[in-house]
């Protein structure tokens, strides 16, 4: 069988390498960078000026987002915030661009009592989702979005993303600087392959750049579910097994560690973000489950396979991931606790 090329490689190489032809290859996108970071700053000055309007939202808002090009593990904690308004009583919605359909679908399995509306337009997703009967709303990959307004600010930056150079887009992963953590009323440090150590190090260096707390998440590999039949598998069964890790995400090396994580032998295989599976892909991975012992590939991506696999073929487990709170978890809930709290009465 042959090897699936990564897409990702040469990006993960530009902006993590510290190798001469990597700093080179980053030194002639640092112009592009300039100009993205100018570019940003002006957007911001024309909102902070009040030349851009900043629209309200007709219900309490909760805003997700991060500094880095994605992988962060924004989408499971929008989807953990919108499960804590559910148990409470609360009918969340969760607010999102919705590009290529995946994550919605995703959000819709991850919390079936939220009203997803993908948009990118959030004040006509947020009116949408009154009218069904949200009384909270929760909105995803939402940071950098200042057109509208929200009563928490939750900045979500992955332990991982220290491992990457610290310029600005292209010729590094970030949206912005840190200095852009001044917006944000709460921090959220995730981990998938770092370690705590590292976490807790990021989370020390960040938290006086921030007003509010600091928590910390792991984001860790909690159980195999088959893709079609749902039955459930312990990771341990991995180990020793050849296994495709099949993924088209922001951040397949974490994806890939965490299955390298249980023992097993990995071939990985990797298509860009939001992929959107051809006939040919398809084809390719059901090769793959033929010869190799599994295939495993990500919550995200089964999403856009399940339907389509082919019945005559062994298939694939879908890595389900665990949100573990290191740090912070009662402090994320209070605040979450208070943008729902009935408003006192007047005596």
């Amino acid at each position: 069988m042959s090897r699936r090329r990564d897409g990702h490689r040469f990006i993960r190489w530009v902006w993590t390498s510290t190798r001469l032809d990597a700093r080179c290859a980053r030194a002639l996108l640092l112009p592009a960078s300039g100009l993205w970071t100018l570019g940003m700053a002006v957007r911001r000055s024309c909102y902070r000026q009040g030349w851009l309007a900043t629209a309200q939202l007709p219900l309490p808002t909760v805003a997700i987002g991060n500094l880095t090009v994605g992988g962060s593990g924004k989408t499971p904690i929008a989807a953990w915030i919108a499960r804590y308004f559910a148990d409470q009583g609360h009918h969340p919605a969760i607010l999102l661009r919705g590009v290529g359909g995946d994550e919605t679908v995703l959000h819709r399995e991850m919390e079936p009592r939220a009203i997803v509306e993908p948009d990118p337009d959030r004040r006509a997703a947020a009116a949408r989702a009154r009218a069904a009967g949200a009384d909270v709303l929760v909105l995803d990959d939402a940071f950098q979005r200042l057109d509208v307004a929200r009563d928490l600010n939750i900045c979500v930056v992955s332990a991982e993303s220290a491992q990457a150079v610290g310029w600005p887009l292209p010729a590094g992963p970030w949206r912005e600087r840190l200095s852009a953590l001044d917006r944000a009323d709460f921090l959220i440090v995730t981990r998938k392959r770092a370690d705590a150590a590292t976490a807790r190090q990021l989370a020390e260096t960040l938290a006086p750049r921030v007003k509010g707390p600091v928590a910390i998440v792991a984001l860790e590999l909690a159980m195999l579910r088959g893709l079609v039949s749902g039955t459930e598998r312990d990771v341990s069964w991995l180990a020793g097994r050849r296994v495709v890790a099949a993924s088209a995400i922001a951040d397949p090396a974490a994806f890939v560690a965490q299955i390298k994580r249980t023992g097993a032998q990995v071939q990985v295989a990797t298509w860009k973000d939001h992929h959107q599976f051809r006939d040919e892909d398809i084809a390719w991975l059901a090769h793959a489950a033929r010869r190799a012992d599994h295939v495993v590939v990500t919550a995200k991506d089964a999403v856009k396979l399940r339907d389509r696999w082919p019945q005559s073929v062994p298939e694939p487990s879908v890595a389900t991931l665990r949100l573990r709170f290191e740090a912070g978890e009662s402090t994320l809930r209070e605040a979450l606790a208070r943008l729902i709290a009935p408003p006192a009465r007047s005596t």
